[in-house]
C-alpha cells in the first residue's frame, strides 16, 4: 500500500482543528475533514498539550509596516530623525532606536524591519509558577495530593487572600504542567490529576454511557422533592458502582449538600449482595442525614423496595440515557479514577482501604463549597445532630 505524502497545514486549517477540539470533537472527527487519520491531528495539538495557543497581536504602540516603509523612504531622502518622527507624530528616541536596531541608515529596510520586530516577540514569557519557586512547590505539593488545579487556586486566594504573589489561576497550573517548555512544574505531576491524559481535552469533551437493566416499581427522579432538586436540605445521596476488571466493583455515595463520599465494598454484582451492602452502611449514620437516594437504573438496584423497606430510605431512579440526573455522583466517580484507574481489579481493596480513600477525598476543598471540605461540612451537620 503506497504511503500517503506528508501533509503541512495552513495557520487557518489548524485554526479550524482548535475551533473543533474546543468544541469536544474526538481527533478521528477533526481528522476526517482533511481525509487524514487522527496522528495527524494530534502531531499538531500535542505540540501544546491540547492547549489553544494564544493568538499573536502586535501591540498598539509598536510601529506599524506602513510607519516603517514611511521611515525608509525619509532616510533615503537624508532627512532627520526629529522631522522624521514630527512626520509620524512618534518620539524622536522611538524613530532613532527603529533605525539603529535595524541596520542603520545606510542599510534599513521597512520590511526586514518589519519583520526582525515580529520575531523579537516570541521570546518566551515566564510564567509566575517559574518565577516564584515558593509557589510552585506548595501547587505541586497540592497535586501530589490530588488536588485539581481549580481546587488548588481557590484554596490559594482562600488562604492568602491580600498577597497575590501566592495566588495562581487553575489555567496557568495546567499549562505550566501541559506545556513543559515553561519548566515551572515536573511532568511527572500530570499523573495526580485526575485525567492522566498527555493532552487536555476540551470542557465540551463527552462520552455517552448507556444505562442498562429494567427494574419494576421504580419512582422516578421527577417525584423526587424540589428540597432535595436544589440541595437546600442535607440527608439526600446518589449512588452507582465503579467497576473495574474480573467483574469486581465499588458501591459510591456521595451527599448532594455537602459532596461528602462514602465508598462501600461489595463482592459481586447481583442485586442481593449490594443491597445488603448499602443497608449495613446505612447504620453508620442518623436518619437525619440518610433520607433518599438516587440511583440510575442498572439491575443492581433491582431490588430496592427491601433497601427501602429495612432502611426507610426512599430510592428514586433516573430517566434512561441520563446519567447526569446524577452529575455530583458522576463528578465524584470521575475523581475516584485517580485513585483507582480503569482496568485495574477492585476486589483487592478492604473497606478499610476504601475508607482512607474517601477520606483523602473529603478533605479536598471543592469550589461549590467556597473551597470549604466536604468533611468540614459534613462534621458540622453530624454534630448538630448529635
Amino acid at each position: 500500500m503506497k504511503q500517503r505524502p506528508r501533509i503541512y497545514y495552513s495557520e487557518t486549517q489548524k485554526a479550524l482543528m482548535w475551533d473543533r477540539w474546543q468544541k469536544g470533537e474526538s481527533l478521528q472527527q477533526i481528522a476526517q475533514l482533511f481525509d487524514r487519520d487522527h496522528p495527524s491531528i494530534q502531531r499538531i495539538l500535542a505540540k501544546s498539550g491540547g492547549i489553544r495557543p494564544a493568538q499573536r497581536l502586535r501591540s498598539r504602540l509598536a510601529l506599524t509596516l506602513a510607519e516603517r516603509e514611511e521611515i525608509s523612504h525619509a532616510v533615503v531622502a537624508g532627512q532627520s530623525i526629529r522631522s522624521i518622527a514630527t512626520a509620524l507624530g512618534r518620539a524622536p528616541s522611538t524613530v532613532s532606536r527603529e533605525i539603529k536596531r535595524n541596520g542603520d541608515q545606510e542599510c534599513y529596510r521597512a520590511s526586514q524591519a518589519d519583520q526582525a520586530a515580529w520575531d523579537r516577540t516570541r521570546r518566551p514569557k515566564t510564567c509566575k509558577l517559574a518565577k516564584n519557586r515558593t509557589l510552585a512547590h506548595i501547587v505541586a505539593g497540592k497535586l501530589q495530593l490530588q488536588w485539581s488545579p481549580e481546587q488548588i487556586a481557590g484554596w490559594l486566594k482562600h488562604t492568602y487572600p491580600d498577597d497575590e504573589n501566592y495566588q495562581v489561576s487553575h489555567e496557568t497550573i495546567y499549562r505550566s504542567l501541559y506545556i513543559q517548555a515553561r519548566g515551572a512544574l515536573k511532568k511527572e505531576l500530570v499523573q495526580h490529576l485526575r485525567r492522566t491524559r498527555v493532552m487536555r481535552r476540551s470542557r465540551h469533551h463527552t462520552q455517552k454511557t448507556d444505562n442498562h437493566g429494567r427494574i419494576k416499581d421504580t419512582v422516578s427522579i421527577s417525584e423526587r422533592p424540589a428540597t432535595v432538586a436544589d440541595r437546600a436540605v442535607p440527608g439526600h445521596w446518589e449512588g452507582d458502582l465503579l467497576c473495574g476488571s474480573g467483574n469486581s466493583q465499588i458501591a459510591t455515595l456521595v451527599e448532594r449538600h455537602t459532596r461528602y463520599v462514602m465508598l462501600v465494598k461489595v463482592a459481586r454484582k447481583d442485586t442481593e449482595t449490594v443491597i445488603n451492602a448499602l443497608i449495613k452502611n446505612t447504620s453508620k449514620l442518623p436518619q437525619e442525614l440518610y433520607k433518599s437516594l438516587t440511583w440510575d437504573r442498572g439491575s443492581e438496584m433491582a431490588d430496592h423496595k427491601r433497601f427501602t423497606l429495612e432502611t426507610d430510605i426512599q430510592v428514586y431512579f433516573c430517566d434512561p440515557q441520563n446519567p447526569w440526573q446524577r452529575g455530583t455522583n458522576e463528578n465524584t466517580n470521575g475523581l475516584l479514577r485517580q485513585y483507582f484507574p480503569k482496568g485495574i481489579d477492585l476486589s483487592v481493596y478492604s473497606q478499610a482501604k476504601l475508607n482512607a480513600v474517601a477520606r483523602k477525598l473529603n478533605q479536598r476543598p471543592r469550589k461549590t463549597l467556597e473551597y470549604e471540605t466536604p468533611a468540614e461540612r459534613f462534621g458540622q451537620l453530624v454534630a448538630s445532630t448529635g
